[in-house]
Formats: C-alpha cells, sequence, structure tokens
C-alpha cells in the first residue's frame, strides 16, 4: 500500500479545528498519520478573500489503493462540510480541502486524478509545509527533493 503525502488547507470557520478534524478522519479511514507539519498561515491564491488560509501536510501508511484514498479524501471533505470543489481554476473560500500530493512514487494522470499534484511545485503554501515533514522526498516526475522544489520557488520569487 502507498505512502501518501496530503495537503490541507481550510479558510472558513475554525481552520485549526477543521484540519484536526480531517487529521482523525484520515486515521479512521484511511491509514496511519506517521508525520505531520505544523499549521501554516497563508492569503488566498488565485482568487480574492478576506479570509486567509491555514495549510498543512500530511504523512500516511495508507491502507488501501491510492484510488479508494482519493475518493476517501472527498467524502472527509464533504463530512467536514465542503459543499463544492473548484471548477475550472475557479478557486473559493472552503472549510476543507484535501489533497493527494504524492504517493510513493506514483505517477498518475487520470481525470480524476493526479499524482504527483500538478500545481505541487508552484505553491509554497503546499511545499513549505511538506519541506518540514519531506524535506528529502524526491519528486518522481522532476527528480528534485521538495527542498529543492522550494528553493527553487524561493529564488524565483526573489527575482
Amino acid at each position: 500500500m502507498p505512502r501518501l503525502f496530503l495537503g490541507f488547507g481550510s479558510n472558513l470557520g475554525s481552520k485549526k479545528e477543521n484540519i484536526l478534524n480531517a487529521y482523525s478522519e484520515i486515521e479512521k479511514r484511511i491509514g496511519k498519520i506517521i508525520s505531520r507539519s505544523a499549521f501554516y498561515i497563508t492569503n488566498p491564491q488565485g482568487f480574492e478573500s478576506v479570509n486567509y488560509f491555514l495549510n498543512s501536510a500530511c504523512e500516511v501508511e495508507c491502507s488501501m489503493n491510492v484510488y479508494l484514498a482519493f475518493l476517501e479524501t472527498q467524502f472527509i471533505e464533504k463530512l467536514i462540510g465542503r459543499t463544492s470543489k473548484s471548477n475550472n481554476g475557479i478557486y473559493s473560500d472552503r472549510i476543507i480541502d484535501i489533497d493527494i500530493l504524492l504517493a510513493d512514487d506514483l505517477v498518475i494522470d487520470t481525470p480524476e486524478l493526479t499524482i504527483p499534484h500538478p500545481l505541487l511545485h508552484t505553491r509554497r503554501f503546499v511545499l513549505e509545509p511538506l519541506a518540514e515533514i519531506a524535506p528529502d522526498y524526491i519528486h518522481p516526475i522532476l527528480h528534485k527533493t521538495i527542498l529543492q522544489l522550494l528553493n527553487e520557488l524561493n529564488m524565483q520569487c526573489k527575482t
């Protein structure tokens, strides 16, 4: 069974509680969390909002295949109160967002699921918590560590 890295975001309601509830459901439904990052406060990216985000990441020893884990993350989002997903890249405020960022060295590209997450290397709010728990993990397509990707993103923002 794969080792998953999940990313979490919340910018509505009790943000920390939303993510902690998601962690609890992950452990009940998907597998044992073996590491998790601190919480990071970030501004919305890709849309305007007065609500800041709280982001986090965790590593999970998955007890099922990645497709079933994906369906479980979707169910957990609904359970916690998410009513809609982003459509055509149009983002909005959300109670909880759970993304499968990486799954071992799997590369999956289907209409429903893309792993590694296609925007992982472009998002500081994903890379910072992920680098905290898995700095040496190698991206299976880009062949760089998570820390290298974060450092490259930081350098791009300085220029």
